[in-house]
């Protein structure tokens, strides 16, 4: 145990500068980061719009039907409005990236040239 204590002593004062520092820096990393998420979400509220589609921090999707300084209306189903907290929104919705007709089809060329049981020329 002697040996240890006397090697960490010899060894100089770069290793403890090192272990206070790192989590410093950690820590300033944190700070950062949350600052950073915390203007985008302040940009986002400061843009909301009546009739954009958003998603919800629970994960729910909607169109903005009426907005206030507090509260969000979003209408999930025609004729069915829920009332959110303004922050609640998470961001916009995402939007389909490929339509269902084009990947079946690609999906059956591939399944038809990889199909065992088809005979072969």
């Amino acid at each position: 145990m002697s040996s240890l204590v006397a090697a960490a002593t010899s060894s100089g004062g770069s290793s403890n500068l090192l272990i206070f520092a790192l989590p410093l820096l950690l820590i300033g990393f944190m700070f950062i980061t949350q600052r950073r998420r915390t203007k985008e979400t302040q940009r986002l509220q400061s843009t909301l719009a009546v009739g954009e589609e958003v998603t919800t921090t629970s994960g729910l999707l909607g169109r903005i039907t009426a907005l206030d300084d507090e509260i969000a209306t979003l209408e999930v189903s025609p004729g069915v409005s829920i009332r959110f907290n303004r922050r609640a929104i998470a961001g916009p919705a995402p939007t389909a990236l490929a339509s269902p007709t084009t990947s079946a089809s690609s999906e059956s060329q591939t399944d038809e040239a990889s199909d065992p049981t088809r005979p072969t020329d």
